[in-house]
């Protein structure tokens, strides 16, 4: 479910009244992050890597406030839920995407996943969720990347969260991930509180 809300009755009111008209209020973090349990897991519950380290960002995104909130041009939204957006390739060379709604159940969200990027492959169609905060990601696994800058646009202002292909060492797999934020929803702060989470919820695998 989605409401509007006043600013003034949130903690992000002075980040609405200082970033709301701003032209760029995109900020992005980019941390390195050890994958190794992720790859493990991967290969011990037959689940794809990109399927649980989808699972991990929804976790730790749920458990911090700031995701719940989203400014919509002159005005702010509260949510109640969170869903993952995934980017898939489809049989005609082309894109699309699909929402997948988070749950704590890794396997029922594996199946969900499955589900809709291999509907979304073979029909070349997007498949959306109304009304449910939604953290978008984009996996570009064909090189390994240090950093992602997305584009902006106001008819965008979801975070989202990018990764290019893991890095295999003799004792650990690595991987560098940006995260993209609007600086009304969240500050640095909770950014880098949400990047700690999803490297302890990795580690808990």
């Amino acid at each position: 479910m989605r409401i509007e809300v006043s600013p003034q009755e949130t903690t992000r009111a002075e980040a609405f009244n200082l970033w709301r008209t701003s032209p760029m209020p995109m900020v992005t973090l980019t941390k390195k992050f050890n994958v190794t349990k992720v790859l493990k897991a991967s290969k011990r519950r037959g689940i794809k890597f990109n399927t649980l380290l989808c699972w991990c960002i929804g976790k730790a995104a749920s458990n911090i406030k700031e995701f719940y909130i989203l400014p919509e041009k002159d005005k702010l939204f509260k949510y109640d839920s969170i869903a993952i957006n995934v980017i898939v390739k489809n049989r005609k060379g082309g894109i699309n995407s699909c929402d997948i709604a988070y749950t704590d159940d890794v396997e029922q969200f594996a199946k969900e996943y499955n589900r809709l990027t291999t509907q979304a492959a073979s029909q070349c169609n997007s498949t959306f969720l109304e009304d449910i905060m939604i953290v978008g990601t984009s996996a570009m696994i064909e090189t390994e990347l240090d950093c992602i800058v997305n584009q902006y646009t106001d008819k965008f202002s979801n975070p989202m969260v990018m990764w290019g292909k893991y890095r295999r060492n003799w004792f650990s797999t690595t991987l560098p991930i940006s995260f993209q934020f609007h600086h009304v929803q969240m500050d640095g702060g909770h950014a880098a509180c949400f990047l700690e989470q999803l490297q302890i919820i990795i580690n808990e695998l």
